[in-house]
């Protein structure tokens, strides 16, 4: 069997220069996504790669996405999970499905690929599994609720499964970025020229600092030292402050 990096989300943002770096590293990468025409474009600049077009939030896209991977005689060494969306919006007001499409991709999906890989990593004693979270895990998101949910789970998960793993010797990461300069914006509904965006962060150091944290296996990285702030004082600010907090951040 051949051994891949497989990278979810790959067709934009940060799953374009986690392809990037795998890459230059010498890993032969699955790069997965919706859009194939940027997927196909992705993978013929890369040379070591291959595309597969697929919606992740769809029922029975991971069982697919496997069994694609076995049908080419490959198996997953590295997983990146980097698929997912945010909305901007009061949870009353934001369409239904809209937001059960997050859940099902930003949790349903992460954990599903999680399920597919894990057990052969653990036969083999080899492996690592970075699943993006976000800054957002570390507290409650009024403006965005479901949202910060997905990625509470996504962070509460990752640390559970790097212990779970560890004695196997497999490793497992939460990626934790702040605001970062990519596409999730725009697709989240936030207005240019925010202030948030002007503390963004480039793609390629986000991604550098979490391939670095997967190798050294630690369980959760915060990339940035205002991030890292952050995250951190919701360890000792109520959390009904927190709560005020965030509801008057204006994306």
């Amino acid at each position: 069997m051949k051994r891949v990096a497989l990278i979810t989300g790959a067709s934009a943002g940060l799953g374009v220069e986690f392809a990037r770096q795998l890459s230059a590293k010498g890993h032969f990468l699955i790069l997965v996504a919706r859009r194939k025409d940027r997927l196909d474009a992705l993978a013929k600049k890369l040379g070591n790669a291959r595309a597969v077009a697929l919606d992740l939030g769809q029922a029975g896209a991971t069982a697919k996405l496997m069994a694609n991977l076995a049908e080419a005689g490959e198996e997953v060494e590295i997983l990146v999970n980097n698929a997912g969306f945010g909305l901007l919006g009061r949870f009353a007001s934001l369409d239904a499905a809209r937001q059960r499409e997050m859940i099902d991709l930003n949790v349903g999906a992460l954990t599903d690929l999680c399920q597919a890989v894990a057990p052969g990593m653990i036969q083999r004693k080899s492996g690592s599994i970075l699943n993006v979270a976000s800054t957002a895990a570390f507290q409650a998101g009024p403006g965005m609720a479901v949202y910060f949910a997905t990625k509470a789970y996504v962070l509460s998960f990752t640390e559970a499964l790097h212990e779970e793993l560890k004695p196997h010797g497999i490793k497992v990461s939460a990626l934790c970025p702040g605001p970062t300069r990519t596409e999730f914006g725009a697709v989240a509904g936030w207005g240019p020229a925010k202030a948030i965006d002007r503390m963004a962060m480039e793609a390629a150091p986000v991604v550098e600092l979490g391939l670095r944290a997967l190798d050294r296996n630690r369980a959760v990285m915060v990339t940035g030292t205002a991030n890292k702030i952050g995250a951190a004082s919701t360890r000792f600010i109520p959390r009904a402050m927190l709560r005020k907090i965030t509801a008057l951040i204006k994306y």
